[in-house]
């Protein structure tokens, strides 16, 4: 490929006609680029500047477009690059990819069969076989389309060129190579020695491709061999004014499997049963996510979304609603501003900021205690002490004991972890109830509650550290005993006499738990959350657009904690 061939005769081959234009198609070694309609190949450059025509304008004919896209095809085909090139209006990056095509893709014997033009446009076929080193080859079959434009200058008709036109895949400045995947595969086992598949867990295909791009390299497979679409390394910024490359929104794309890797083996710490157990659950409500992680040591035990294709349970970030009561009940008693069985205000409406807060359904608690409000959920027990805290005080309180919002969780795949910005006036009164900018995700709001229950932040991962050395984030202080057993009482009360109730009945003495929902703009319906512990488990669930948590989210986690039992 990319040498120049002499053209045969014209006897030996003829263009055929298919669907009203001439089509490429010849086998065997190709062939060089006809004269045709009677212009020949190449324009008579010995005209004086007095004989000059003037510069042609205007739609393309019917010709124009036929002769022109006949003449690339038949040059890009029988592997005269140089021709090629030249019948498009951009010569250097055309030679660049079709050069490519045969040196790096190894597509070889390749024909290229023109179908009936629609206006300026001509789609057409390619088949070729792809045929790398040591005897590797398979066939290559796809559709593509080439526009035919005007050069202005002189009015020449020309290829209009994009990287598209050599494969519908690529975009400009992306290439076609053909060589080892760029990660080897891996085969991904649960705790107890079974392999996890799609087949078996439907949930985890984000997962296992986490796996393979953290672990593929070090866990003893060997990349397969495969044609791929590479892309081009183009910076920009993402919204937050990081540095980032094309190829993170848009990777690279496998196009042909030529052979198999040989997979290394990873083992996580997913429970077979609870998998399966999650997996059902989640079926059962649109837009639901769920996570059960161990308390005592952080092990994710099961991971499952309704939708299999973002992974929600992992990388949402999401409003959390009054599950964030946790953390901030948790701040208040540290500070003294709340005790569990201390009277605490709970009227109808709180003030702050400029904004007016009220409780679901307007109610309030006359002479009730903080555990009371908790239970109930009650918003405005919290606003009502937002003029007492600094305004970082809540993002602190997620960060030093919870282990939030600073971006160096290592579960193991792609995670979030979560984001407690710090704010002020109203919309730091908001983040008291987990709105305003406060995004979490259930992976999230396990560890909250599995660190209420213990006291102690534990990192989740999904893959035990000691496999790649890795370093789990820690959080800078543990709940001190007194706040800990105070949180730990408006948990249990919660989820024996609170919004989760109903949810949790039957599962105590050893639990806790809490509810929430969260607004969200355009939705009819609230997020609906729920985080849950009993014994040596923790869970927490989100159903999108469902309502409120204790009814939504509150009987998946319920039944996930009852089937780890």
């Amino acid at each position: 490929m990319g040498n120049r061939r002499r053209a045969p005769e014209r006897g030996r081959t003829k263009p055929a006609v298919i669907g009203g234009m001439i089509a490429v198609v010849v086998g065997g070694a190709g062939f060089g680029v006809y004269a045709l309609y009677g212009g020949g190949a190449a324009a008579d450059d010995s005209n004086s500047a007095s004989d000059a025509k003037p510069v042609k304008k205007g739609p393309l004919s019917a010709t124009e477009v036929r002769s022109t896209a006949t003449a690339f095809l038949t040059a890009w085909q029988s592997g005269d690059v140089t021709t090629a090139a030249a019948a498009t209006n951009d010569t250097a990056a055309a030679r660049t990819l079709l050069t490519g095509y045969g040196k790096e893709a190894y597509i070889k014997d390749v024909t290229l069969t023109a179908k009936k033009r629609s206006g300026d446009a001509v789609p057409f076929s390619v088949k070729g076989t792809v045929a790398y080193k040591g005897g590797l080859t398979k066939p290559l079959a796809y559709e593509s389309e080439l526009t035919v434009v005007r050069r202005a200058k002189d009015g020449k008709p020309l290829v209009d060129w994009h990287s598209a036109v050599v494969h519908p895949d690529l975009k400009d400045g992306d290439k076609l190579v053909t060589g080892e995947a760029g990660t080897p595969p891996v085969k991904a086992l649960d705790r107890d020695g079974g392999e996890l598949t799609t087949a078996k867990y439907p949930s985890l295909g984000t997962v296992l491709d986490g796996l393979r791009e953290k672990f593929g390299k070090t866990a003893g497979g060997k990349a397969g061999i495969e044609l791929r679409v590479i892309r081009a390394e183009a910076k920009s910024k993402d919204a937050e004014g990081s540095a980032k490359t094309a190829s993170d929104e848009n990777p690279d794309k496998p196009l042909l499997e030529l052979s198999k890797g040989t997979p290394g083996t990873v083992r996580t710490t997913l429970s077979p049963g609870l998998q399966a157990s999650a997996e059902q659950q989640v079926a059962k409500k649109a837009k639901s996510s769920a996570v059960v992680i161990r308390p005592s040591t952080g092990e994710i035990l099961a991971v499952a979304n309704a939708g299999h294709g973002f992974n929600t349970a992992f990388q949402g970030s999401l409003a959390p609603g009054s599950t964030m009561k946790i953390i901030t009940a948790s701040l208040l008693i540290d500070k003294g501003l709340a005790s569990a069985n201390k009277q605490h205000p709970c009227p109808k409406y709180s003030t702050y900021g400029g904004w007016k807060f009220q409780n679901d359904d307007k109610f309030e608690i006359k002479g009730g205690t903080f555990k009371a409000s908790f239970a109930r959920s009650c918003n405005t027990a919290f606003i009502s002490q937002a003029k007492k805290l600094s305004d970082d005080d809540l993002t602190k309180q997620a960060q030093q004991v919870f282990g939030l919002g600073m971006d160096n969780w290592a579960i193991g795949v792609p995670s979030f972890d979560g984001s407690v910005p710090v704010q002020s006036q109203a919309q730091m009164a908001a983040s008291l109830l987990g709105q305003g900018g406060v995004r979490m995700n259930p992976l999230n709001m396990a560890s909250v509650v599995a660190t209420a229950k213990t006291g102690t932040f534990h990192q989740p991962y999904l893959v035990a550290p000691t496999v790649d050395k890795r370093t789990l984030a820690k959080a800078s202080r543990s709940l001190s005993a007194g706040t800990q057993a105070q949180l730990k009482e408006l948990l249990q009360y919660t989820a024996a006499a609170g919004t989760a109730a109903e949810a949790m009945a039957g599962l105590g003495p050893d639990f806790g738990a809490k509810t929430g929902s969260a607004e969200v703009d355009g939705q009819k319906k609230p997020n609906g959350w729920f985080t849950a512990w009993k014994g040596d488990l923790a869970a927490a669930g989100v159903v999108q657009q469902g309502g409120h948590g204790g009814e939504t989210a509150g009987p998946i986690v319920a039944a996930l904690l009852k089937a780890g039992s």
